[in-house]
C-alpha cells in the first residue's frame, strides 16, 4: 500500500460556535449530513463534535486535491463511528475523485485539544 494522498486540518472550536450560533440549522444543513447532525447534536456540547467534523472534511479536501471546489461538496464527505475509529463515507464529486486517483481505502484520525479540533486524513492505495 502508498499513500497516495495526505490532508491535515485545524479547526477553530469557538469560531465554529459562533457560527453554529449565529446561523444554526442553515450552518448544519449546509455542511453536515443528516446522520453527523443527529450524533453531533446527542452530544451534551455538540460544537466540539461539529468541528472535529468540519476539520476532517476539510482534511479529505486536502488529501484528495481539491479544496472547496472542483466538484466536491460538504456533504460528500461523511464522518461516521460505527464502534470503532472515525470513518470517511464519500458520494458524489467526492467519491468521483478518490476512485480517478484510484484510492482503495481511506483513514482518518480526528482530535481535539482546548480550543481546537484536528483531523488528519490519509487516501492509501493498494
Amino acid at each position: 500500500m502508498s499513500i497516495i494522498g495526505l490532508g491535515f486540518d485545524a479547526t477553530d472550536i469557538p469560531r465554529v460556535r459562533e457560527v453554529f450560533a449565529r446561523h444554526g440549522e442553515r450552518f448544519l444543513r449546509r455542511v453536515f449530513t443528516d446522520e453527523e447532525i443527529a450524533y453531533c447534536t446527542r452530544q451534551r456540547d455538540p460544537v466540539p463534535s461539529l468541528a472535529g467534523r468540519f476539520a476532517a472534511k476539510e482534511a479529505a479536501m486536502k488529501a484528495l486535491g481539491t479544496g472547496h471546489s472542483r466538484g466536491v461538496l460538504w456533504k460528500d464527505i461523511e464522518v461516521f463511528r460505527r464502534g470503532g475509529p472515525p470513518q470517511l463515507r464519500l458520494t458524489g464529486g467526492a467519491l468521483r475523485r478518490f476512485e480517478a486517483m484510484r484510492a482503495a481505502r481511506s483513514l482518518l484520525t480526528i482530535t481535539h485539544a482546548d480550543t481546537l479540533a484536528m483531523a488528519q486524513v490519509l487516501l492509501l492505495s493498494d
